[in-house]
């Protein structure tokens, strides 16, 4: 508890102080703030051979300025390889069949939707699923077999067309009626 007691005093008394110094150093508060938590964090793992150095803030504030650099060098690293590569392909939003079948297979138990998910879409025979998981091969037959099943009932009629509705037109609708039914009594 003393720990505690000692390395919160200590907390209280200098982050505003290293989170100033940050923020003159980075120019960005959020940053500042995020480099000084780091090594507080960083501080009250090694709190104990901390507190005994003759300037323990030194320590934290030192520990704040490296960590300030290591996030903008992988910015700058970051903006590098954007800046070479180009942007990364716009994804197309999934179709609606891809998401019909990751949610038939989220219903489905772990290890059948693994096992289908392994051999069908991730090509492993099923020896190679069987060493994966542990398991007998003919464990691995019974999953896909059980999953296979169970997804055909899941997407039971998964692509068929509906029938079509007929389309009535507001003048058919109106010529069934009275006018008086239409438009009220006059």
């Amino acid at each position: 508890m003393a720990d505690e007691a000692s390395f919160a005093e200590f907390y209280q008394a200098t982050y505003r102080g290293v989170v100033a110094q940050l923020y003159a150093y980075t120019g960005d508060l959020t940053e500042a703030q995020e480099a000084a938590q780091e090594a507080y964090v960083r501080a009250w793992t090694r709190w104990q051979s901390i507190v005994e150095y003759d300037e323990p803030r030194a320590w934290v504030c030192r520990v704040a300025y490296r960590v300030a650099i290591s996030r903008w060098r992988r910015a700058r690293t970051a903006a590098e390889v954007w800046r070479r590569q180009g942007a990364p392909p716009v994804a197309s939003a999934p179709d609606s069949t891809n998401a019909d079948l990751v949610a038939a297979l989220r219903r489905l138990p772990e290890a059948q939707r693994r096992a289908l998910v392994l051999h069908y879409l991730g090509g492993f025979s099923v020896a190679e699923i069987a060493a994966l998981d542990g398991v007998a091969t003919g464990t691995v037959k019974s999953r896909l077999s059980r999953g296979r099943e169970a997804l055909a009932e899941l997407l039971d009629g998964y692509g068929e067309q509906p029938e079509p509705v007929p389309r009535v037109s507001v003048v058919d609708t109106l010529a069934c009626r009275r006018p008086e039914e239409v438009w009220g009594r006059a």
